[in-house]
């Protein structure tokens, strides 16, 4: 059974950094692509970066372009989001996902299986 456990969520002011982490199990982590998503309060759950399995290739929307950055270690079966520059607006529960492919994937359909998600608060 596929598990991914999210951690490094928090309170930060604006302008800081968080990272987050992504820990999973269950199947091979090399062979798909990997996602984070974010839910806000009221609004749909939106994709915020992905990555391919190799980290070939990488997604970013383009309200995070140059302040964040996703980033996997296979040999840990982890994937991170680093994320700089952080404004209110970011404030969000942040979900990693993995991908049915290998390739990166921005919908929600292409990720069968998430984690439980973890609140990221940014302060202004």
């Amino acid at each position: 059974q596929v598990q991914l456990v999210e951690s490094g969520g928090g309170l930060v002011q604006a302008g800081g950094s968080l990272r987050l982490s992504c820990a999973a199990s269950g199947r091979t982590f090399s062979s798909y692509a990997m996602g984070w998503f974010r839910q806000a309060p009221g609004k749909e759950r939106e994709p915020v970066a992905a990555i391919s399995r190799s980290g070939g290739s990488t997604y970013y929307a383009d309200s995070v372009k140059g302040r964040f950055t996703v980033s996997r270690d296979n040999a840990k079966n982890t994937v991170y989001l680093l994320m700089n520059s952080l404004k209110p607006e970011d404030t969000a529960v942040y979900y990693c996902a993995q991908g049915r492919y290998t390739g990166v994937v921005v919908t929600t359909s292409g990720y069968d299986y998430w984690g439980q998600g973890t609140q990221v608060t940014v302060s202004s």
